[in-house]
Formats: structure tokens, sequence, C-alpha cells
């Protein structure tokens, strides 16, 4: 008898983890790949302008990702609460967030072109880029600006997709649009010699196919719908912002660091360093993501427990998530530390670029498992309404790290404290998460 009880609790955490990793692979898949479209921009302009061609789309990307991250965070937040509703038996309920959030991503798209078109150059200025890095941003972000909705609905789609039963189908369209990226760049790039211009037509048809992929999902489910009535949408706007300000911070947080090296590195290091970080930043981007995509992958599990009530499951759910991204940070570890030395090189970086970059690598992969605390973190509470908690994980990284840049690198050492400022950071933000958690009295209060 005893066997026999043994047995079915192997069997049941055997299911589970089957059922967890159905919705985590996938999702990190289309994290790593949402990441990868940058860094194959930057991998074809390096190796065909060298230095300069890095550093400016190194410089204009957390433009690009403010577009893109405004997709992502609508998207969550609809659907957290599609899942949740859905959980509760109200599927009208969940229809008209879908159709809620539809309309939002639609505004959104006409916000971002029409601001960035009009304040591209000062926001280029502000983070640092002059004479020749200024007029190669100034290209890569008009083209940019004009496929805002492709980009915003590309990003905004997946959450929902995911949410409603379709993470492979999700990753298979992130992989569509980023195996188009990697053609256009080939073509624009490297064959009709297009440069900055050419590296972001490629990406915005490369979001344009993924932002295809999602529409079809949706109708093929009979989900794509922008019927609801204008009360309705008073009700839904509030909640859906609410929820997804985290992940939309969220998926800005490295580009906040992002900002801040590259301001910092300029008074400190100069164009130099703003080219090694470009590098670093590139490799680290896609490791952030895929340690993003376990909590994310895991949020429609989460949500739907949560919304369910089964308290158990949220937790187990929850445990596996930790589990997991701790193990992909240790395997993201060892496999950078292996190869620090080329990274730079891959990028068409110079040798002296090259070398400092397998000089400092080991500085901010001590960062990584702390950061995997941190995404699984907030997205558990995002995942759970626990709205003000993603906030206060969300914001406190790029915080902490411009007061240890005002503080460290005057009094200790210049340009080599900008670079523990960003891994410090990471680390108090770890603690804070560790400590929210622990001053709750349940981690995920269940309805």
């Amino acid at each position: 008898m005893i066997h026999s009880h043994v047995h079915a609790g192997r069997s049941s955490r055997f299911a589970n983890d089957t059922l967890f990793l159905r919705f985590v692979i996938p999702s990190i898949l289309a994290f790593a790949l949402s990441g990868v479209y940058a860094i194959v921009d930057g991998f074809f302009v390096g190796n065909s302008v060298g230095d300069n061609g890095i550093s400016a789309i190194n410089i204009a990307f957390p433009i690009i990702a403010l577009i893109q991250s405004s997709g992502t965070g609508i998207g969550m937040g609809g659907a957290v609460y599609f899942s949740i509703f859905r959980a509760e038996g109200k599927p009208e309920k969940a229809r008209e967030f879908v159709a809620g959030t539809l309309w939002l991503l639609v505004a959104a798209s006409a916000i971002m072109t029409v601001f960035v078109l009009l304040f591209a150059t000062p926001l280029l200025k502000l983070l640092g880029a002059r004479g020749e890095l200024l007029a190669m941003g100034e290209q890569y972000i008009f083209i940019m600006a004009l496929g805002s909705v492709l980009q915003i609905f590309g990003t905004g789609l997946v959450p929902l997709i995911r949410n409603n039963g379709g993470a492979i189908f999700a990753m298979v369209t992130m992989c569509a649009g980023f195996f188009t990226n990697i053609v256009f760049d080939y073509l624009f790039v490297w064959i009709f010699n297009g440069g900055v211009s050419g590296a972001a037509w490629a990406t915005i048809i490369g979001q344009g196919v993924a932002m295809a992929g999602g529409i079809g999902y949706l109708l093929y489910k009979k989900q794509l719908t922008f019927a609801i009535s204008w009360q309705s949408m008073k009700q839904v706007i509030k909640p859906i912002i609410r929820i997804g300000l985290a992940p939309f911070g969220l998926a800005l947080t490295p580009n906040f660091s992002l900002i801040l090296i590259n301001r910092f590195s300029a008074s400190y290091g100069g164009e130099p360093a703003i080219a090694v970080y470009a590098c670093v930043s590139y490799i680290l981007t896609i490791v952030y993501l895929v340690l993003q995509g376990v909590g994310d992958g895991m949020q429609p599990l989460m949500s739907q427990f949560y919304g369910a009530g089964k308290k158990e499951e949220l937790k187990r759910a929850n445990r596996f998530a930790y589990q997991f991204a701790l193990l992909l940070s240790l395997l993201s570890i060892l496999l950078l530390y292996l190869f620090r030395g080329s990274i730079g090189a891959i990028f068409g970086a110079s040798a002296a670029v090259t070398q400092e970059v397998a000089d400092i690598m080991i500085i901010f992969l001590i960062a990584i498992p702390f950061i995997s605390i941190n995404r699984v973190t907030t997205a558990s509470f995002y995942a759970t309404e626990e709205s003000t908690l993603a906030y206060l994980l969300t914001y406190i990284e790029p915080a902490a790290m411009l007061v240890l840049m005002l503080i460290l690198p005057p009094l200790f050492g210049g340009q080599m404290m900008i670079w523990w400022s960003a891994t410090c950071a990471r680390i108090l933000s770890a603690v804070l998460a560790l400590i929210l958690l622990s001053l709750q009295k349940t981690k995920f209060p269940v309805k």
C-alpha cells in the first residue's frame, strides 16, 4: 500500500514536471529569439561596418526595446487576466481582455511611431550618440519607428498565444521571424551593403512575420476579437496596464542597464568601453531573456492555478521555475566563461575590444544566478496579481545601479567600477526578492 502511494506520488511529480517543461521550453526559446534580433543585426553590421556599427546599434537599441517592451507589457497584462478569468469559468470576461489588449496594442503602435519619429535625435544624444554614431543611429531608428506596429504586435501577441494553449506555436512564430531576419540581414547588409539601414529593414520584416503568425493563430482559435463596449473597455484598461507595467519594465531592465553603462562609460572609458559593453550586452541579453522565459513560461500555469484556487499546484510550479532557472544560470556561466575570448570576434570587434570583453566577462557572469532569482520572483508576482511587489523588484535594479555608479567609480577606480556597479545592483535586487518572499505568510495568496 505504501509502495503504491509512493509510486503515485512519483508519477504525479513526473506529470507535473512534464507539464511545466511543455510551457517553459517553448517560452525560453521564444524569449531568446526575441533578443537575438538585435544581436543578429550587431553580427552582420559589426562584420560589415566595424566597431562604430556595433556601437550605433547598441546605443540605439534601448529605443527599440521601448517599442517592443510596450507590446510585451500590454500583451502580458491582458494574457494574465485572460487565464485567470478562464480558470474561474468566465469565458466572456476573458474575451473582453483579449479585445482590450488588441485595442491597446493598436493605440501603443500609433503613439510609439509618432513619439520615436519626433524625438529620435534628442533621445540618441541623451543616450550618448555623437558624430558618426549619431548619424548611423538616426538611420537605424527612423526605419524601426516606421515598423513600430509590426514590432508591438509581434511581441504583444506572444503572451496571448501562450495563454491560449499555443506555447509551441508562439515559439514557432518567433523562429519564423528570427530566420526571416537572418535571411534579410544577409541580403540587405552583406550583399547590398545596406549597413545599419539594411539591418533595420531586416528586423521589422522579421517582426512582421511574427505578427502575421500571431494573428493567424488567434483567428484559428476564434479569439481574434475587437468587439468590446466602451464601458467594458474602461474596465479592462486599468488592470491590463497595472499588471503590464511589471513585464514592461522587466523587458526594459537590460536596457536601463545599457543606458546607464553607456552614459557613464562615455565619461570614464570613452568609445572603446561602449564597444566593449556592446559585445557583452548582446550575449548577456540572450541569457537574461532565457531566464525571463522561465518565469513567463510558467505564468500561464501560475495564473490558471491562482484563478482556480489551486494553492499546492501553484507552489510546485513556482518551485520548479526557480530550480530550472538556476540550472540554466549555471550552464550559461560555464559556456560563457569557456568561450569568453571569442565573443568580441563574433561581432567583428577589434582585437583590443575582443580582449577587453574576455577580461571583464567574469564580472557579469557573477550576477547571472541572482538575475534568475529576480526574474522568476517578479514573473510569479505579476502572474498572481501581486503587481506592487512586481514593480518594486522590476525597478529597484536600475535605481540601485544608478546610485552605485554615482558613488563607486569616482572613489574606487573609474571604468572597472562601472562594470562592478552593474553586478552589485543585480545582487542587491535578488536579495530584496528573497526578503519579500520571506516576509509573506504564503508565497502566493490564493483568492
